[in-house]
């Protein structure tokens, strides 16, 4: 069928222990629940262990249990437009989770409103957002009172075959539950946005569980009611003509809530994800001609890990942790997957010859 296209104090957040991640080799591209492209080879670390049948899990009673603490976000331009995601509540304060495609569509100039499983509705205020990994929160005006906080599960024993329950508005429809379960682990997903960056969902859980358009920023949950992701993308069949589009066909992917959790928990703390620095900028060169190809760096920042790890400008980076340096991508992913104080290994070349360096992921900005 050839390939698939993607169609006071603070309050604290649960922030499960993230299990320490490598990107899968192969290369995966899927549209959003708001968007669209190609998907390429898939490749899957595998974790395989006793398959569950989906039809032990008791729907009904997850159902109950959480959709409650589930709400539908709708975002809208000053211009008019909008658009509907879902969104769970993970603090008291009504601080909601979801995803940033989600809310995108309001700027910084339109509205946000949260909308709760008993049909009530209050207005919501952006708490902060990150592009690359696609999430973002919102805070409901009402502080989402009297509504219960969802739990936070562990992704980290996850099995293939384990029943899954995922929740929330496809195209709208508030309330949908539907159930499956965790079709593989490990998943690279990078997501267009739309202007030209890329969404990177890093260790997605894919799910056989029907997500739709609307489903995004809504919870994956397993048969304790606990969230174990954050739905964000699927993969769609292509028509004859390659435009990919329409519903589910089974390839759901989530954000796992190891990835998710500390998150939220930074966004909801600081307003912001709290990524290492790296201190350089850099952009792709193919290597035309006898030229290499890698990350050309354009500048350095004085004073910062790549200063200190001696890299300068027209230096270009050919390997990140003994791995090809192919895109700027890359070095995105080498950051969103290690922690400030962690050491990335960069081949480089400058003027021809061939050198090796240690960079020690900074702290970001206070």
């Amino acid at each position: 069928m050839g390939d698939a296209s993607v169609a006071a104090e603070p309050p604290q957040v649960a922030a499960p222990s993230a299990r320490r991640w490598r990107p899968p080799v192969g290369v995966v591209a899927v549209v959003a629940g708001l968007g669209g492209a190609l998907v390429g080879g898939l490749a899957v670390r595998a974790i395989v262990g006793p398959a569950s049948d989906v039809s032990a899990c008791d729907v009904q009673w997850v159902a109950d249990r959480v959709l409650p603490s589930v709400v539908t976000i709708t975002a809208a331009s000053a211009s008019g437009n909008a658009g509907t995601g879902t969104g769970e509540v993970v603090a008291a304060g009504g601080y909601v989770l979801t995803n940033q495609h989600v809310v995108s569509p309001a700027g910084s100039d339109g509205r946000l409103t949260v909308q709760y499983s008993d049909g009530s509705h209050t207005d919501a205020t952006l708490v902060g957002e990150d592009v690359a990994t696609d999430l973002a929160v919102v805070k409901a005006d009402d502080e989402a009172a009297g509504r219960p906080v969802i739990e936070l599960g562990s992704s980290a024993d996850l099995r293939v075959g384990r029943p899954v329950v995922a929740l929330g508005a496809p195209l709208g429809l508030s309330g949908t539950v539907t159930a499956g379960i965790v079709s593989a682990l490990g998943r690279y997903v990078p997501v267009p946005t739309g202007s030209g960056q890329l969404h990177h969902l890093i260790d997605a859980i894919q799910t056989d569980a029907a997500i739709n358009p609307g489903n995004s920023g809504g919870p994956l949950v397993d048969c304790d009611g606990a969230m174990i992701g954050v739905s964000s993308a699927i993969a769609t069949v292509p028509d004859a003509a390659g435009v990919g589009g329409g519903g589910s066909v089974g390839l759901g992917f989530a954000i796992p809530v190891g990835v998710a959790g500390p998150i939220a928990h930074a966004l909801i703390t600081t307003g912001t994800a709290n990524h290492p620095v790296v201190g350089l900028t850099a952009h792709t060169v193919a290597g035309e001609g006898s030229g290499p190809s890698g990350l050309l760096v354009t500048e350095v920042a004085p004073g910062s890990p790549a200063a200190d790890a001696g890299l300068r400008a027209q230096d270009v980076v050919v390997a990140i942790n003994g791995s090809p340096a192919r895109t700027t991508d890359d070095l995105v992913l080498a950051t969103l997957t290690h922690t400030a104080g962690d050491t990335l290994s960069l081949t480089y070349l400058r003027d021809g010859t061939s050198r090796e360096t240690e960079l020690v992921l900074g702290e970001p900005p206070a």
